[in-house]
């Protein structure tokens, strides 16, 4: 995969963690978000994640300012004209996600690979508004990517097979783990993982125990390396929320109704570590 030039849309915490990934396995990357703004802050969080890497001495000094060097910022989707790869990581929005392909779909080649890094959202929904849909897969990165070894590949009804070996060979390239994931509501991971903790959520809101006591339970009896309520402070409570909504539609079944207590968080604000508060307070 050397040479490739990628394209990542979308600055924030995946879009930066996937620029890093892809610029420290050698590749050049362009990263594209609204406004230069949003962009000086995704590089500048990119920049802060590999001097933390060479703090720790798991990274060069050079080859960080290697890295650092081959990914450029901007908010002109004409940029994206040459890359081999584009990976959309907008926010979990559907009508953003199609907006944004929409009008990727008009600037890049016709043999580039469109990716869109969703944790829940139908790739053969996002992939009818690209032309040349056969084209177009999903990749389910984690966070954080920098850390997180595993990427769902997904293909959805119209993908064809050999974007999908070149989306899997893309992932190894990068150093991460690919799993082949058919297209449904949750895909693999999330369709076992967010129950889970939309289950620990009941468990609260029922004052069966407490939230200590929840993540500890789950810690020490079933080996879990964070409680299901801490887990879900660090991913964001609206984006849970957002999760079992889609399964909620997606399936058209009750067991799959987020928690009243998830709902109310989210519209008190409390969406964990990102607002400072959630199951649990954060300074």
């Amino acid at each position: 995969m050397s040479g490739q030039r990628i394209g990542v849309i979308g600055a924030g915490t995946m879009g930066n963690g996937i620029a890093q990934v892809c610029a420290m396995a050698g590749l050049d990357v362009t990263l594209v978000d609204v406004s230069d703004a949003a962009v000086a802050r995704g590089l500048a969080t990119l920049g802060n994640s590999l001097e933390r890497l060479v703090k720790k001495d798991k990274l060069t000094a050079a080859a960080s300012a290697a890295a650092l060097a081959r990914v450029q910022g901007t908010t002109d989707y004409a940029a994206l004209a040459g890359a081999d790869l584009v990976i959309e990581a907008a926010t979990e929005n559907l009508a953003l996600k199609l907006r944004i392909l929409q009008q990727l779909a008009e600037v890049v080649r016709e043999d580039a690979v469109i990716a869109t890094n969703t944790s829940s959202i139908s790739i053969t929904q996002l992939a009818a508004a690209v032309k040349a849909p056969e084209r177009f897969v999903g990749m389910h990165f984690f966070n954080p990517v920098p850390l997180m070894a595993l990427v769902e590949v997904i293909g959805g009804l119209q993908t064809s097979e050999a974007t999908r070996e070149r989306a899997l060979a893309f992932v190894r390239s990068i150093g991460k783990t690919p799993i082949a994931v058919k297209n449904s509501p949750g895909f693999a991971v999330n369709r076992i993982l967010v129950p889970m903790i939309n289950e620990a959520i009941f468990v609260l809101q029922e004052g069966l125990a407490s939230a200590e006591d929840i993540d500890a339970g789950m810690t020490l009896g079933c080996n879990q390396p964070i409680g299901p309520l801490a887990l879900a402070d660090l991913i964001g409570l609206d984006t849970l929320l957002a999760v079992m909504q889609v399964f909620s539609e997606g399936f058209d079944d009750p067991k799959y109704r987020p928690a009243p207590l998830l709902k109310e968080m989210v519209a008190a604000g409390r969406l964990g570590r990102k607002s400072g508060r959630g199951f649990y307070a954060y300074t």
